[in-house]
């Protein structure tokens, strides 16, 4: 058995099947809102509800992302401030989005607010259902990526 740290987190392929599980929540979300909302309102549900999946899929992303692309400086005591700086950056940019599309799409007539709010609600919900799942299914242990010294060695 080595004893050699990896160079990858252990986190990397738990974020990597979140993308991959969001992905399938995001289209399985994006079926069920188009066909409820085309049913309901027309072809403005079916818009509507494709932008709010968009939206809820690109929040997920940038989460996901942003942890990913910080991980590069994880285990190094000096970048410490950038895991957290990168980290809180994707959710200030994630809030900024999410205002500038909500002033840009509020009196769109093309968008139909109920179908857009609970899309975006059950792509925010379902990412959270598939963050706990993934997590949970990964088996990592609560301490990971720690390396502790060699035994002592009695002479």
């Amino acid at each position: 058995m080595s004893t050699t740290p990896s160079t990858q987190p252990t986190s990397i392929p738990v974020f990597r099947q979140v993308l991959v599980y969001g992905g399938v929540l995001a289209l399985a979300i994006a079926v069920i809102g188009m066909v409820v909302g085309g049913l309901t309102v027309g072809g403005v549900g079916v818009l509507s509800a494709l932008i709010g999946t968009l939206m809820a899929v690109v929040f997920m992303g940038i989460t996901a992302a942003s942890i990913l692309l910080a991980n590069r400086y994880a285990g190094r005591e000096s970048a410490i401030g950038a895991f957290f700086g990168i980290v809180m950056g994707g959710w200030l940019l994630k809030f900024v989005v999410f205002l500038v599309l909500l002033i840009l799409l509020k009196d769109q007539p093309w968008i139909n607010p109920l179908v857009l709010f609970l899309s975006i609600i059950a792509g925010v919900l379902g990412s959270l259902v598939v963050d706990a799942i993934v997590l949970f299914k990964s088996r990592m242990p609560y301490a990971s990526d720690v390396v502790l010294p060699p035994a002592p060695h009695d002479d």
